[in-house]
């Protein structure tokens, strides 16, 4: 029996699993310094605003000017284009002389008769709200504009505007202001 050949096959046992030791063990230490010191977070707010520049926006109220008039429309739709940019964005919100600022007015807030059913009576109606905006860029006034947005829900014509008109108003303010917000902040 040869002591040196038994010596050298264990001599190279041993540095194997020193190695795979090792080996093991730097890759724990990757993965642990990875999960403690990198974090990667990616927040979707659409926004695409230089805070470099731009750090505020003014958003006056918008005055109820439809011919047919929701008394609480006006400070909804004002308010929740407020709360929007504050939730969305790191702007500060000004109720004046921010620099990007968002005026306009409600123009038309009208129902009309939708679908017609089999006895010739509308079974469904629709609320529909218009809006005009005119949103202006003061550090970039190239991206200024004057638009009239417009969103509608339906509902059924047996039911009274009165029951269901501030749920309705509300799914129409929030979609009115998410493409305001898009053209002004997201420009999509």
């Amino acid at each position: 029996m040869d002591y040196r050949s038994n010596s050298s096959k264990n001599g190279l046992t041993v540095k194997r699993s020193i190695r795979r030791f090792i080996a093991g063990l730097s890759a724990l230490a990757v993965v642990a310094l990875c999960a403690t010191s990198c974090s990667i977070s990616y927040k979707f707010n659409g926004a695409n605003i230089n805070y470099q520049t731009t750090h505020s926006i003014s958003v006056a109220d918008f005055p109820n000017n439809a011919a047919m008039v929701n008394p609480t429309l006006s400070n909804n739709l004002t308010e929740s284009l407020r709360d929007l940019y504050l939730r969305q964005t790191r702007l500060q919100v000004l109720p004046k002389g921010g620099d990007l600022e968002l005026e306009g007015e409600i123009v038309g807030y009208d129902i009309s008769q939708g679908a017609i059913s089999a006895n010739s009576y509308a079974s469904e109606s629709k609320l529909t709200i218009r809006v005009t905006v005119h949103f202006t860029n003061n550090i970039h006034p190239e991206e200024s504009f004057d638009k009239t947005y417009s969103a509608y829900q339906t509902f059924d014509s047996s039911q009274l505007l009165s029951d269901i008109q501030d749920e309705l108003c509300a799914t129409i303010i929030k979609e009115i202001g998410e493409n305001i917000y898009n053209d002004t902040v997201a420009r999509w």
